[in-house]
């Protein structure tokens, strides 16, 4: 029997997941408290899903909700990558707001592990810090071969991103000492969830998951892992990615399952 505490912190989770599920949408919301919540989210998807404009869109409500109007996000991506697929906005968003001169892009090269690593590694050493911490494509940077030279392993991009997601851990968790400052990864996957899940979960327990269907739209879901397991949220965002735009066709209840 699943005592009342256990319950509080199921249903406490899936309301989290509802509101973090708009936060990758242009949709009229109320104000959002990091702080409530884990600080640290990864968003999955198969190739030309729209993860980028997903996360893009996540930059953009982190910065506009934010009362300090100095406070910055940083957006984490290959130039490369980015000029070939750019993200898609929302309608109604305009491009020439000036809220997109708070979202400070960094650029690393496409197998520079490394460049992530030593950003956060330096993370602590910042006067203030962002409200938000975007990293796109994260897994794209550990290239097989390179790690496995570095590291004489087999293995080596496991533990290359091991030893990154920790230094992101810990420089997140710092920065939260001081005020709300969120991390989100998205990882490609080709199957049904991330190829380095069972690493993902050691430091990351809100994880989104990006899945079409026939129609040519997409379903994003939000999971909640913990050291018991997983469990679904109760909510599904389906959208679609046309005509140079990012369009949420609806928000859906689903029934969650024990």
């Amino acid at each position: 029997m699943m005592n009342l505490f256990r319950i509080n912190q199921i249903k406490a989770s899936l309301s989290y997941g509802g509101i973090m599920l708009e936060r990758f949408f242009f949709t009229k919301q109320g104000d959002f408290h990091p702080q409530e919540s884990d600080p640290i989210t990864l968003l999955s998807g198969p190739p030309s899903s729209g993860k980028t404009s997903l996360l893009f869109q996540f930059a953009v409500n982190s910065a506009s909700q934010c009362s300090n109007v100095n406070s910055k996000v940083v957006f984490i991506c290959s130039r490369r990558r980015l000029e070939t697929k750019p993200p898609y906005l929302a309608q109604g968003i305009d491009p020439g707001c000036d809220i997109f001169k708070r979202i400070k892009m960094k650029y690393i090269n496409d197998d520079d592990d490394e460049g992530i690593k030593k950003y956060f590694a330096a993370f602590h050493l910042k006067d203030t810090f962002p409200v938000a911490v975007v990293v796109d494509d994260f897994g794209d940077f550990f290239y097989e071969r390179s790690c496995q030279e570095r590291y004489g392993n087999p293995r080596g991009r496991d533990l290359a991103m091991v030893r990154t997601l920790a230094l992101c851990h810990n420089a997140i968790i710092f920065a939260n000492k001081t005020g709300p400052c969120r991390l989100l990864l998205s990882d490609t996957h080709n199957g049904d969830s991330p190829r380095s899940l069972f690493i993902y979960k050691r430091w990351i327990r809100t994880i989104f998951t990006v899945k079409g269907d026939d129609s040519g739209s997409f379903c994003l879901k939000y999971n909640k892992y913990s050291e018991i397991g997983s469990s679904k949220g109760t909510k599904t965002a389906k959208y679609s990615v046309a005509f140079q735009y990012l369009l949420l066709e609806g928000i859906t209840e689903v029934d969650d399952e024990e």
